[in-house]
């Protein structure tokens, strides 16, 4: 029988609604970051952009450690324990702002060695000063978030993305205006302030709503049996820590690893034959041209994945064990429907995004080829935020550790003799091998369901149905249109924009028919 979305349980409407906002706000978020993007680069030029990308990934490393960290656990902690909410929240925000502000003494206070000695750039110095300030207002709104999200109520996150990237934007803006008015030299700084400027707006903003509109129903969900101290109680500081531990662990060897590839790629470009000018541009197009199309659409995973952490945690802490199969099943189905129309639309239009948008024939074939990454990328995040729901976040972190080194074993080994290929082929294999690693993990944990034809072979017929129907219907509409949209014209990007619109919107009309003329039978209780 066809459920409605009214019909659908408070849980499940709790999760769409707030898979939508966050996909929504994300989205949104995206473009004014990609048009925030254009704009530093054209304010503050390629080299300072560099300095400025030097600098950052110190504040990921300390983001790892105090924060990111801290958010997951109190998602998961608190989803299982909502009527201790309050108690659990505090006892995170205690941990997480100690650490951010030890993090951020240490890192103005030995700014020259960190940028002579650790980024090998003495230019980065007085950034990193600026870049510390902000460790402890990206804490609170971590866990601010971590909190909501927690308790199920996704609005608040969502929104505060929103605000930090239109607060940073018009903050910059004005200084911008401010300073050409009185002729300064505009620098890196600029970019760092804006960062600095971003994260309190989006600090700022979550408090106000956390004191305004709390996450709890009823003051009920705020009652404990713990004592007033709670908030330093190893009853709660301790569960947290032996969550966060380990995501911390992946987290910071996420970053020091990115930040290893970012030095060892042009590294071993140079041992392939190119010159460090050449080396430094081609992965400059990949990173920076290329990949954040691939990106783009992960908005949508992510925002399931950030929902799908506290939904298994809740369903696991109830012994709903259907509840988590379920999960399992739908995170399966949707990366896959979503991972599967975004590799088409990349082989198909990775040409023409490129040349339109960068004008980089190189950055179009970067893009057909990184398309094939995602269902697995996609795959990896949803199934990954599952397992750290279950509680299961050691496995998580040795398999994004083998993850990664296998990534590396390509670009030490195979750059130097294949060049950009292995790179690329090392990307794939990584995600690949993590994808079905994760789900060879859950198998072992929770029993669900796998209908390759309904998981596969449904959406790869389907697409090939949308494409097909597609080109018919732009060989027919565009003799009509103006010829500016045309490929290698001024406004080609929209054209290329409309017909990968025409071509979703198919797609996703005839997954909808299939499941009303074909509604699937009640899944199995395992593989």
């Amino acid at each position: 029988m066809k459920q409605t979305f009214l019909s659908l349980s408070p849980r499940k409407r709790a999760f769409l609604t707030g898979t939508l906002l966050l996909t929504g706000t994300g989205f949104l978020c995206r473009i004014l970051g990609f048009f925030y993007r254009i704009f530093m680069s054209r304010t503050i030029g390629a080299e300072g952009l560099g300095i400025y990308n030097m600098v950052h990934p110190v504040f990921g490393i300390c983001f790892a450690l105090c924060a990111g960290s801290i958010q997951t656990a109190l998602s998961q902690y608190v989803a299982s324990n909502q009527k201790k909410g309050r108690a659990v929240f505090r006892a995170g925000l205690f941990i997480s702002l100690t650490l951010s502000l030890l993090l951020a003494f240490l890192i103005s206070h030995t700014s020259p060695f960190i940028a002579r000695y650790l980024l090998l750039e003495p230019r980065c110095e007085p950034y990193l000063v600026i870049m510390a300030f902000s460790v402890p207002f990206a804490a609170l709104h971590a866990c601010i978030n971590g909190y909501y999200y927690g308790m199920q109520k996704s609005h608040v996150p969502a929104f505060s993305q929103v605000a930090e990237q239109i607060i940073r934007m018009a903050a910059v803006f004005g200084i911008v205006q401010v300073m050409e008015q009185n002729q300064n030299e505009i620098t890196v700084s600029l970019a760092v302030y804006g960062h600095l400027i971003g994260e309190i707006a989006s600090a700022a903003f979550t408090l106000f709503c956390l004191i305004t509109f709390p996450p709890a129903k009823t003051k009920t969900a705020y009652k404990t049996n713990a004592p007033h101290s709670a908030f330093f109680s190893a009853h709660y500081t301790l569960p947290l820590l032996a969550l966060a531990i380990p995501l911390m662990g992946n987290r910071l060897v996420l970053n020091l690893l990115a930040s290893a590839e970012a030095i060892w790629i042009p590294n071993r470009l140079t041992a392939y034959g190119l010159s460090s000018s050449e080396a430094f541009s081609v992965y400059g197009v990949l990173t920076g041209m290329a990949l954040p199309f691939i990106m783009f659409p992960s908005a949508i995973t992510n925002s399931m994945a950030v929902l799908l952490l506290p939904s298994v945690a809740q369903a696991q802490a109830e012994g709903n064990k259907r509840q988590i199969s379920s999960a399992i099943s739908m995170a399966l189905r949707y990366s896959l429907y979503m991972g599967i129309l975004c590799t088409g639309i990349f082989f198909l239009y990775g040409q023409e995004l490129g040349s339109s948008v960068f004008q980089s024939p190189a950055a179009g074939a970067y893009i057909r080829v990184l398309g094939w990454l995602c269902p697995f990328m996609y795959l990896a995040t949803t199934l990954g935020s599952i397992l750290n729901g279950l509680g299961k976040t050691p496995a998580t972190f040795l398999q994004n550790v083998c993850s990664l080194c296998l990534r590396l074993v390509f670009v030490l080994l195979g750059i130097p003799v294949l060049g950009m290929k292995a790179y690329l082929w090392g990307i794939l294999a990584s995600e690949m091998f993590l994808a079905f690693w994760h789900l060879i993990t859950l198998h072992h944990f929770a029993p669900f369901t796998w209908d390759g034809i309904q998981m596969l072979g449904k959406p790869i017929i389907l697409l090939f149905a949308a494409v097909w129907t597609n080109q018919a219907l732009w060989n027919y509409v565009w003799p009509f249109l103006p010829r500016i949209l045309a490929p290698g014209a001024p406004w080609a990007f929209f054209g290329t924009a409309l017909k990968i619109i025409t071509l979703s919107s198919l797609y996703g009309l005839f997954l909808l028919l299939c499941h009303i003329l074909f509604s699937e039978k009640p899944a199995p209780s395992h593989v």
